[in-house]
């Protein structure tokens, strides 16, 4: 008796650490207006490098470092990759990026979801929606959004790790305009 008694306990203490981690995160985003951080990707082996911000919900502007003026760009609506010689433009409900983008619907699917840690530092929640499969993380000690992983609209395998992270700036706010194409 004493036996499964003991059980009991470590099993509700390991489901309380993990309601907690979810409470933490949860009230993270909900504080969290905006977001500037730096970024390193890896597309399918390709590394680039920048720094971007995100303002809630669905906006974002990222500039690549040492690349050919490349940036991105979503108003909410629009997504747009522009380079030197390129411009693409994707509505962004059909991207990745609007899931990721939109904290309200984070959180919601935080809430429901099952965590995972990761190498002890890390906690992760995969989301599954419209036949997207994005992988989020968060710093277990500051409960910010650190990372995630997903397919592109070419089905190229993303990773995004996010570093130097800085909430609630005040920004431009024609930051997220779409640049024109050229």
């Amino acid at each position: 008796m004493l036996k499964y008694l003991f059980i009991f306990f470590i099993l509700f203490f390991i489901t309380n650490g993990n309601a907690n981690n979810k409470e933490k995160i949860i009230e993270n985003l909900n504080q969290t207006r905006n977001l500037d951080f730096n970024f390193e990707q890896n597309i399918n082996g390709k590394i680039e490098n920048g720094n971007c911000t995100i303002e809630y919900p669905k906006k974002i502007f990222c500039e690549y470092a040492k690349s050919n003026n490349k940036i991105l760009v979503s108003n909410g609506k629009s997504l747009v990759i522009k380079t030197i010689s390129s411009y693409y433009r994707y509505p962004l409900d059909k991207t990745p990026l609007n899931f990721i983008l939109d904290k309200n619907f984070l959180i919601k699917k935080i809430e429901v979801l099952e965590e995972r840690i990761v190498d002890g530092s890390y906690i992760n929640y995969t989301i599954k929606e419209n036949d997207n499969e994005i992988n989020v993380f968060f710093n277990n000690k500051t409960f910010d959004l650190i990372g995630w992983q997903n397919t592109d609209v070419y089905q190229n395998f993303n990773i995004t790790f996010l570093s130097s992270i800085r909430k609630n700036r005040i920004i431009a706010k024609n930051m997220f305009k779409l640049p024109d194409q050229d």
